[in-house]
Order: C-alpha cells, then sequence, then structure tokens
C-alpha cells in the first residue's frame, strides 16, 4: 500500500506534462484565445439566429432601413462577441497567469476555454428551445410580453427562438465570467496536490544527502 506522500509525488509527476517553463509571454495567447472564442461565438449565433428570425433583429435594433439584415446579423454578433472576448479575457488571463504562475501549458489553457465555448452555447440552444415553448403555450401572453412579436405560429415560434436564444447567451457569458475563473483555479489545484499555486518540482537527491 503506498502511503499519501507516494500518492501525492505520483499525482505530480503524472500532471507535469501539463506544465512549462515560466514564460509571462506565452500568457499572451490567453486574451488572444478569450477574443477569438468570444467573436467566433458571436458570429456563429447570430449567424444561426439571423437565418431563423431576421424579424427580431429588425424589430429590436430598429433595422428597417437594412437591406442585407442577415450580414448585419453576424457582424453584429462578432463585434459583441469581441467586445466579451476583451472583457471576459482580462479576467481570466490574471486568474491563469497569477494561480499557475504563467507555467500552464497552453493546451490545458485551450481546453478550459472549450469547455467554457460549449456551455454558453448550451445555454443558448436550451433558452431558445424554453422560449419556442412559451411562444407555444400561450401566443396571446407572448405577443402581449414583448414587443414586436410577429402574426402567424411560424413567425411568432421564429421570433421566440431567437429572443430565447440571445437571453440565454446573454445569461450563460455571465455566469461564465464569474465561474470559469473560479474552476480554473479549482481544476489546477486538484491537478497540483491542493496548492493553488504550482507545486515546487521534486529535485533528486545528491550523493551527499543519501548518506
Amino acid at each position: 500500500m503506498t502511503t499519501p506522500t507516494v500518492d501525492k509525488t505520483m499525482n505530480q509527476s503524472r500532471h507535469w506534462s501539463l506544465l512549462e517553463d515560466a514564460r509571462p509571454a506565452r500568457v499572451l495567447l490567453v486574451p488572444l484565445a478569450c477574443i477569438v472564442a468570444g467573436a467566433v461565438f458571436g458570429g456563429l449565433t447570430n449567424a444561426i439566429n439571423g437565418a431563423i428570425g431576421p424579424e427580431h433583429f429588425r424589430v429590436n435594433l430598429r433595422w428597417q432601413d437594412v437591406q442585407q439584415i442577415w450580414r448585419a446579423t453576424v457582424a453584429q454578433g462578432v463585434f459583441a462577441g469581441l467586445i466579451y472576448g476583451v472583457l471576459f479575457s482580462v479576467v481570466f488571463t490574471a486568474v491563469v497567469g497569477l494561480v499557475s504562475r504563467a507555467r500552464c501549458a497552453f493546451a490545458f489553457v485551450w481546453s478550459h476555454l472549450m469547455a467554457v465555448f460549449f456551455a454558453i452555447l448550451c445555454c443558448w440552444a436550451a433558452s431558445g428551445v424554453i422560449g419556442i415553448g412559451l411562444a407555444a403555450l400561450s401566443p396571446e401572453f407572448f405577443r402581449h410580453t414583448f414587443p414586436g412579436v410577429p402574426e402567424g405560429f411560424g413567425p411568432l415560434t421564429r421570433y421566440a427562438w431567437v429572443g430565447g436564444s440571445t437571453f440565454g447567451a446573454l445569461f450563460g457569458a455571465l455566469l461564465a465570467a464569474v465561474l470559469a475563473p473560479i474552476l480554473f483555479a479549482i481544476r489546477w489545484r486538484r491537478l497540483h496536490g491542493g496548492s493553488l499555486l504550482v507545486p515546487e518540482k521534486p529535485r533528486p537527491k545528491s550523493a551527499s544527502q543519501d548518506v
């Protein structure tokens, strides 16, 4: 039976592949990844929503005079994603740099960001389904609660999808801004023996210490 000290040493050695020498310049990849991920998410979700329910954007953004509404929605999504990516990157990069002492491999950070990306995407999709459900349950309630809802069941559900999914994306993004740095620190702590900071790498004993 192995002792707790041996287990801790084995656990740390198993994850040394995630660590690299401290290079603060490498941390600059983290905000870049956050900004790119935000732009991709905003452009992707708005491309889908703009194809499904362009009327939602025309009404709520007052784009009555916009001719190419789909391209405008994609551009708006990319722009909003860039702004969120910049704001998110400030907090998340600071946590990554401080917690890991700039020794965390970028692959480790990237896997965490992808988990955040798909979590927000799930919030986006789930809220869109909830929006359709509310509209189908009571079209009159939906039309009296939200402005500019079009007539007809088909246009109504498409409008509800866009409104619901947009709210879900905003909610997921705000939640991620709070939880993502905390979860990163907890994950790092679990991988490195209960310390929020990088443990000192064990040094081999010298011949004089063995005597």
